[in-house]
């Protein structure tokens, strides 16, 4: 900025001392002329003698375009320099936004990690509980005594299982099984594997004669006897249920829930 002013003051000394050396020699050689001081843009200044105004038109013209070129300068300087300023401006704001996203997306990723790590240790949970929930029932299982009965008891107990369960997965008619057992060693119930499927009021089969033709003519299944035997044996999949019907509670296996 500075240099540009000097440039300004330059050119208006370089073109006064045109005029005065070429139209006004003798008068500048007088030591008795006063100098008036002609101040310039503010800071540099410039001699003129008194009684020197009369300088050549085309001078002070050349004047005038010199300092308007220098003052347009000067002025095209100023406003690079703001322009600079803005652009600096410009790029320190969209750093700083590129910053604040930045801080806002490992934010955000943080906050992800954390709910996806809380919901894996959910499930973990969870899968941990059914797991227990699943052992205890297999203890169950393999801490059901066996029975000792008789063939006929068996028997009976095929046919009750087919007549129930025939058309059920083999897990449910061992299941179903299991629930005549659960009664036999209970105290509520009567204490043999008859009494508790003739118990009234309890098996339809029992009730309407099915079951009892169904022994008369040998009509169980292989699988029937054989998940018979299997529930004999202590094979349990419903733990210490008594009940089981098409209801919609207690643990399904395939259309019986067992509660």
């Amino acid at each position: 900025m500075k240099q540009y002013r000097k440039i300004i003051a330059l050119l208006m000394a370089a073109t006064t001392s045109v005029v005065m050396s070429s139209e006004f020699e003798s008068q500048a050689a007088d030591p008795a002329l006063d100098m008036a001081q002609v101040k310039i843009l503010g800071e540099y200044k410039l001699t003129q003698p008194y009684g020197f105004n009369d300088a050549p038109e085309e001078a002070l013209l050349n004047l005038k375009k010199a300092t308007a070129q220098a003052e347009e300068q000067y002025q095209e300087m100023k406003r690079k320099e703001k322009e600079a300023r803005e652009r600096k401006a410009a790029e320190e704001a969209r750093k700083a936004q590129e910053e604040a996203e930045r801080i806002a997306a490992q934010q955000a990723a943080a906050e992800q990690a954390a709910a996806e790590q809380a919901v894996a240790q959910q499930a973990a949970a969870e899968q941990a509980a059914v797991q227990q929930v699943a052992a205890e029932q297999q203890t169950a299982v393999q801490q059901t005594a066996a029975y000792s009965a008789s063939a006929s008891d068996q028997t009976l107990l095929a046919a009750i299982i087919f007549c129930e369960a025939g058309n059920q997965p083999y897990e449910g008619q061992v299941a179903v099984g299991a629930v005549i057992m659960n009664r036999v060693r209970s105290a509520v119930y009567p204490n043999s594997i008859a009494e508790v499927i003739y118990q009234p009021g309890q098996f339809g089969p029992a009730m309407t004669g099915w079951l009892d033709s169904i022994l008369a003519s040998g009509g169980y299944t292989d699988t029937a006897m054989q998940a018979a035997a299997d529930a004999l044996a202590g094979s349990n999949p419903i733990g210490d249920c008594l009940y089981f019907g098409c209801g919609n509670f207690g643990i399904q296996i395939g259309d019986h829930f067992f509660h």
